[in-house]
């Protein structure tokens, strides 16, 4: 007979969770979020079907700007950083920016394009900025997860229009460098500020759920960490999985994290102390 209370105790209270269509809505959302970029980024390849030497220039260069991203100025000193840089660590990264011409597959010969090899084309005629041609040798230290999110954060129109075209080049190159130089990275180095608030909205959801759950159920009960625990796989990977980990992962920082940790303490005291929600699920109504 206990059994049968515990499990309708777990029955009314899934069913108050699943009556609030704002909370499977934001959480539908959340999923979204972190899901639909991997879902539909392209797979990085050079994805030239054309060979065009012509358009290539008569003096060696790691940067051809045939559309015009990057000032004059910019363009040389982006070539001569390219080139002390392969000759500091050996990586060979090259630049092409194209819109309506492409040399095509004429660059692979142009530069000796090898697995230690990386080629960055930048065509404004796609719906993201940026692709790359990746060498076997960046794998082992940077695996193919790393280059989607560096194609999602760098490439993406919303980063382009806030920062140009030169920004979002320069900015997924300097990315590339430090991973190198520090001897590989599993996640893009950063935390931009709209990534930062979706693992705070996650963070504050996780804290939510778990003062939800941790409502007291019984008389003289002031916790219910019976139900906390139940629910511990929901609010845990809202708040350890998407609030915690893409902070530490990709920041030194600590005060993302302790706004994150802070989040999930107010998301779940206010949600605990909800008036409504401290009734007892069996309890008469008023």
């Amino acid at each position: 007979m206990s059994d049968f209370k515990f499990w309708e105790r777990g029955r009314s209270a899934l069913a108050s969770l699943a009556r609030s269509k704002y909370f499977l809505v934001g959480l539908l959302a959340v999923c979204l979020f972190w899901l639909l970029p991997v879902a539909i980024a392209p797979h990085t390849s050079m994805a030239m079907a054309f060979n065009n030497p012509d358009l290539l220039p008569d003096k060696q260069t790691p940067v051809i700007d045939l559309a015009k991203a990057l000032p004059s100025g910019e363009e040389e000193a982006l070539a001569r950083d390219l080139e002390a840089f392969e000759q500091e660590t050996g990586w060979k990264l090259r630049v092409l920016t194209q819109f309506d011409r492409t040399p095509g597959i004429a660059v692979k010969n142009y530069w000796g394009l090898d697995d230690h090899s990386l080629l960055l084309v930048a065509d404004q005629r796609g719906g993201n900025l940026l692709n790359f041609s990746v060498g076997d040798a960046f794998y082992p230290l940077m695996p193919r997860t790393f280059w989607i999110e560096l194609q999602t954060r760098y490439g993406n129109q919303y980063y382009v229009r806030e920062n140009g075209e030169e920004g979002a080049i320069l900015g997924a190159l300097e990315a590339v460098k430090t991973c190198l130089r520090q001897g590989g990275c599993q996640v893009v180095p950063g935390l931009p500020q709209e990534q930062w608030i979706l693992t705070l909205v996650t963070s504050v959801l996780g804290g939510v759920i778990c003062g939800f759950a941790a409502h007291p159920r019984k008389p003289g009960q002031a916790f219910a960490w019976q139900w906390a625990l139940i629910f511990s796989p929901l609010w845990g990977i809202l708040f350890v999985a998407f609030g915690v980990a893409p902070v530490i992962t990709r920041t030194s920082d600590w005060l993302p994290l302790f706004r994150n940790i802070s989040g999930f303490l107010a998301g779940a005291l206010v949600a605990y102390l909800i008036p409504g929600f401290n009734r007892s699920p069996n309890a008469p109504e008023a």
